[in-house]
């Protein structure tokens, strides 16, 4: 897989310039969901680099990260005469880089794209490590390739446009970046005030998480072991966030910060970790995120989401636990019993 370039920018035309001139392209395309085209698309518009490009508009909110939404996306680049040499630009959140990604993976057998993440969850998570992929017969991500961007352009300008919840979800990303890292950014993103953002400080915080993910995702660009260590959270957050879409859908961070609840707990009761950090951590979430209310005879449909992760073997759920901060044991298994001790936890806690 083909090496990825990350670009904090400080100009953001400049860098954008110079990625579109990094690939050969006959026709540039933007794609964009419904939201990001009314507040994000103004800021780029007026770049010479893009004053021919043609914009493709999708349905916004993970609901429309269908095969629906991909097939107009295929459709309308055969429509604007795309080629095997057009460049694709995904600007938006992490449902718009997913499926984006995937359109130009898949679109004449695969197209260069460029990400351009406009939510913190994106800058730090989704455009980030060469996942592409749309939701499909009721479950996450059940359809994708990995395939890198060839640029993903990170500008901390666009979350001036994001309400509170948007800046929540993706820390709970920061927040697991920091768990599987060292204790120092640990403590520092739980000592971060998430309710009144300093985007300044929060832009060096971005950087430090994106360093992060980079340098698993090069060890192990498709996750045959070490990137595995990304997912801490994800095995029980896919199957509340996979929930959710049966009843109230939840943004993704909020999904994966109960998931790591409840990782965190069987991590203390299966590989030794520090109890005391699990508990800060714990409240640290439940202050910014709530729970989802759920009760026990929630538990098999539970239980049933997560034997559908892509990371389970033979059927058998894989977790990635910790045996303390930084220290990562993946491939880790738990009985049904300690799956519902972990829920209970949640719930009860």
């Amino acid at each position: 897989m083909n090496r990825q370039k990350v670009v904090i920018a400080e100009h953001l035309e400049e860098s954008l310039s110079e990625a579109i001139m990094a690939c050969e392209h006959d026709r540039v395309f933007i794609l964009a969901d419904e939201i990001t085209d009314k507040c994000c698309l103004p800021v780029v518009e007026g770049f010479h680099a893009l004053q021919d490009a043609k914009r493709i508009i999708i349905g916004a909110t993970d609901t429309h990260k269908t095969l629906e939404s991909l097939t107009h996306v295929w459709e309308e680049l055969g429509k604007g005469g795309a080629t095997r040499h057009t460049l694709l630009i995904n600007i938006g959140g992490g449902m718009v880089t997913d499926l984006g990604g995937f359109a130009a993976s898949t679109f004449k057998r695969g197209i260069n794209y460029i990400n351009i993440p406009t939510t913190l969850l994106s800058m730090v998570d989704a455009s980030v490590g060469g996942k592409t992929g749309i939701n499909f017969n009721g479950l996450k991500n059940e359809i994708g390739v990995f395939n890198n961007a060839s640029t993903v352009i990170l500008d901390t300008q666009f979350l001036k446009t994001l309400d509170e919840e948007n800046i929540c979800s993706g820390y709970a990303e920061m927040l697991k970046h920091g768990l599987i890292s060292n204790e120092q950014m640990w403590a520092s993103l739980l000592g971060f005030d998430l309710e009144h953002p300093n985007l300044q400080q929060l832009r060096g915080m971005v950087a430090d998480s994106v360093a992060v993910k980079e340098r698993i995702v090069t060890e192990d660009p498709t996750e045959k072991g070490i990137r595995k260590a990304l997912n801490l959270g994800h095995t029980v957050g896919h199957a509340f966030e996979s929930l959710a879409l049966t009843r109230t859908p939840v943004l993704h961070g909020y999904a994966v910060a109960w998931g790591l609840i409840c990782e965190l707990y069987l991590s203390v009761i299966k590989t030794g970790f520090p109890t005391d950090k699990m508990r800060q951590t714990v409240s640290f979430i439940k202050e910014h995120y709530g729970k989802m209310t759920i009760t026990c005879d929630d538990y098999p449909t539970l239980l049933e989401l997560m034997t559908h992760d892509k990371k389970n073997v033979a059927g058998t759920i894989n977790f990635t636990l910790l045996g303390g901060i930084g220290d990562i044991r993946i491939n880790q298994t738990a009985t049904k019993e300690e799956i519902y001790e972990a829920l209970d936890f949640y719930r009860e806690g």
